[in-house]
């Protein structure tokens, strides 16, 4: 008897470490063994695949087989390896050609028809840097292995299929009948084997919620487009009804189109968090996460058993996390929030594995005054005392505020504001021009230090080569000796002015840039 290998991918967070699966058949009893530290899920594919594999006309051989899944210390998890451990022992048992360097990732059910899974995009883009550019995948995943450049990626719907085109003999291959029509039946794509995937165009957007809407609310539009222009924190406190959540579902539609690089890295985090088979494009538009406020670490960070999956915090990277009700939110939820709004990622350890993901993210909360939401202006009518007051509002804590750029207040909407109606102010279409040009001119300014927009600008540079002179910085001095201001906090503000001189076509701040960032940093009351 003999001896076969083939290649699939092992993914730990977004990280893809390709995986050697070898097939071995003995001459004693008959026994199907799978080694290489496999989770339940592989362990339990041993009836699944020899069905697979009966059903498809070429059943495995009867004597002892034995799986290894190289290297043996990467934790492997979940049904991806399903056709490429077929496929080593078709080809040990001499039924198949060898298929070479070729990857193979599917789950099969036990008619034999390929079925999709989660994650196919991280698991092609980790293939193609290793070297191996055929993969095949099933036709439900093909668009999507298709966005990574460099895949030659066949897409099929059944184990036949596969075999007939690695070489063996069709005689005897017996193909599922159809389930019907779907992405994922049969000969939905690449079912000859000669069709290579290609990427898709994203699908028509829906209508996104417009600025116009917002009736009132100036500082409120004005600190929305300074968020959007310099990818800013925001926070926003009111009473109810001023408009704080119609503000914030407003913001990622003055954000620009995503690159193809930030793109690649959404759409990854969304294969793999995602329904299988669902992306088919790459994800163009900023994503926008609104998670409830009783949300649990793990929902909003990542988790789960064995290797954990990304939260919201994840799926909105690149785009926009928005926390309404913030003081609600547990207090070591929220201010677990610190360390990705420094990094920009989610470290979250395991006794199995350690996944990173990245968390690059605007962070936008949303908070009453108290918990009557009635404080706000004489406050006749609040009914909480101010040591609740102080216990509300005070779950936001200090350390974690420091971080946010942006702080104002949302006032109730004047009669006046609401009878002249809303659709008066400007459009998102309108705002999302100057916030294309601000960040143009931020690129511009940034190209070569691997930064994208303001709100990245380390100490180095704000007190190094973009450092405006003295006198425009004068107010951050008197404010830092007051103690009003921390060092970071005088970043923040830097950041800012520097946004703002973008948006009105300034190559550096000047004192008004300075003085208004600090006035957005100081309208939401004590």
């Amino acid at each position: 008897m003999g001896f076969a290998r083939t290649w699939a991918v092992a993914l730990v967070g977004l990280d893809g470490s390709m995986v050697e699966v070898e097939a071995d058949i003995g001459q004693t009893l008959p026994a199907f063994s799978i080694v290489g530290l496999p989770d339940a899920a592989l362990n339990e594919a041993r009836e699944r695949l020899r069905a697979a594999a009966r059903n498809s006309g070429m059943p495995l051989s009867p004597r002892k087989l034995t799986v290894n899944l190289t290297p043996a210390t990467l934790p492997k998890r979940g049904s991806l390896f399903d056709l490429a451990i077929v496929m080593s022992a078709l080809q040990a048992a001499g039924g198949v050609p060898p298929t070479g360097r070729t990857v193979f990732l599917a789950e099969l059910g036990l008619d034999g028809a390929l079925r999709p899974v989660r994650g196919i995009l991280p698991a092609v883009m980790a293939a193609v840097r290793a070297g191996h550019e055929r993969i095949v995948v099933p036709a439900a995943n093909a668009a999507e292995a298709g966005l990574v450049p460099g895949a030659r990626v066949q897409g099929f719907g059944c184990l036949a299929e596969v075999l007939a085109a690695a070489g063996a003999d069709p005689a005897g291959l017996r193909r599922p009948a159809p389930a019907g029509p779907g992405p994922g039946a049969p000969g939905a794509a690449g079912a000859d084997g000669a069709g290579t995937a290609r990427a898709g165009t994203d699908p028509v957007p829906h209508a996104a919620p417009d600025l116009a809407d917002v009736a009132g609310q100036a500082d409120g539009r004005l600190a929305l487009e300074i968020a959007a222009a310099g990818g800013h924190h925001l926070l926003m406190v009111g009473p109810p009804g001023s408009g704080k959540t119609m503000l914030a579902e407003r913001l990622p539609g003055l954000l620009p189109d995503l690159e193809d690089d930030a793109a690649m890295e959404v759409t990854a985090v969304h294969s793999l968090d995602g329904a299988a088979g669902r992306c088919t494009a790459l994800i163009r538009r900023p994503p926008f996460e609104a998670p409830h406020h009783t949300a649990s670490a793990a929902a909003l960070f990542g988790g789960g058993a064995g290797i954990p999956r990304p939260g919201a915090a994840s799926r909105a990277h690149r785009g926009v996390l928005f926390l309404d009700e913030a003081p609600e939110f547990d207090r070591g939820v929220i201010d677990a929030l610190r360390q990705p709004l420094e990094n920009g990622r989610v470290t979250i350890d395991r006794s199995a594995a350690s996944a990173v993901y990245p968390a690059r993210f605007q962070l936008v909360l949303a908070a009453n005054p108290c918990p009557c939401g009635r404080s706000g202006g004489h406050g006749a009518d609040c009914t909480c005392t101010p040591r609740v007051r102080r216990g509300y509002f005070g779950k936001l804590s200090g350390p974690l505020l420091d971080r946010v750029d942006l702080q104002i207040s949302v006032p109730k909407v004047s009669y006046g504001e609401l009878a002249a109606g809303a659709g008066q102010g400007e459009t998102t279409a309108e705002v999302a021009v100057r916030v294309t040009r601000a960040r143009a001119a931020q690129a511009e300014r940034l190209r070569g230090l691997g930064l994208r927009t303001n709100a990245e600008l380390g100490g180095s540079l704000l007190h190094g080569a973009l450092r405006p002179p003295r006198a425009v910085t004068a107010p951050l001095e008197r404010a830092m000796d007051r103690g009003s201001l921390t060092a970071r906090g005088h970043q923040r503000v830097l950041r800012v002015a520097w946004t703002l001189a973008d948006l009105e076509g300034r190559g550096a701040p000047v004192l008004d840039d300075v003085d208004t960032a600090l006035y957005f940093r100081s309208l939401v009351p004590a």
